[in-house]
């Protein structure tokens, strides 16, 4: 099984990092290009995968074929590439922001095409990845099990609605930022207080990585997981009062809907 990219941006790198440390998918069998021969090419001779010369071998190489390209250009290649995905037919995993599977289908005019919509977070690199899937009706079950256990070695997977992917942009493709903002504001006021910069952010992802994994662990909500921590009187508690009255979870939520709104074009 043979896997392609057309594109070789960071969540591109991402993926294919993921894939290599788990050793999920053999280099030799990961082909790519792009319209930066410096950076792709270079890339595939460090990492010993396979570079092309132009978009239409990779799809002419590969049995699927992940579409990573920007935005702005996604229809000019497609348009480049009609007659060849006519010819081929591999898988198309499109992780393509904004650009749904019927635009897909629309600028192809491929009718039985198998396709699959796909959101990833960058945390996929170090296999601790949250990515949304949403197949077309054309997607044989089959070749939705090989694309899912894939994407499955890079973390978890979640099969959605194809509307549901701007929500999930924000919880789980443009979060990390925040959480690493979070982690950031920590290890600030560890420094406040003298520790160093490396042992503040240290001792706080920590904290954070060990809380993520609870909430995961755990039957309880993660409100429930608060008052446990929360001792009457206690230190927690005043933390909490204090975050709240600046303004803690209204943030994080006009901070979720910024993010939705933006990749809706509210914004």
């Amino acid at each position: 099984m043979k896997v392609g990219f057309i594109g070789v941006g960071n969540m591109a790198k991402a993926i294919i990092q993921g894939w290599l440390k788990t050793k999920a998918v053999n280099p030799e069998e990961i082909i790519i290009h792009s319209k930066h021969p410096a950076n792709y090419q270079k890339y595939a001779v460090e990492n010993h995968l396979q570079a092309v010369e132009s978009n239409q071998a990779v799809v002419e190489q590969t049995d699927i074929v992940f579409l990573a390209v920007k935005p702005q250009v996604v229809e000019s290649v497609l348009a480049e590439l009609r007659e060849t995905f006519q010819r081929v037919k591999p898988i198309i995993v499109s992780m393509v922001t904004g650009f749904s599977i019927k635009q897909i289908q629309s600028s192809l005019n491929i009718a039985d095409l198998e396709i699959l919509r796909i959101m990833p977070n960058v945390n996929v690199e170090i296999a601790a990845g949250m990515t949304a899937l949403a197949p077309n009706k054309q997607l044989a079950m089959e070749h939705l099990k090989i694309c899912k256990d894939l994407l499955n070695s890079l973390g978890k997977t979640l099969e959605i609605p194809e509307n549901d992917f701007s929500v999930f942009v924000a919880l789980a493709g443009s979060s990390p930022a925040f959480v690493y903002f979070f982690i950031d504001a920590m290890s600030r006021a560890g420094v406040k207080y003298g520790f160093s910069k490396s042992q503040a952010t240290e001792i706080a992802a920590q904290a954070v990585l060990g809380s993520a994994q609870k909430v995961l662990a755990s039957s309880k909500s993660p409100w429930d997981l608060v008052d446990d921590v929360s001792s009457p009187g206690g230190t927690t508690v005043a933390g909490l009062l204090a975050m709240e009255e600046a303004g803690f979870m209204t943030s994080v939520i006009k901070g979720i809907d910024a993010t939705i709104a933006k990749d809706q074009g509210r914004n």
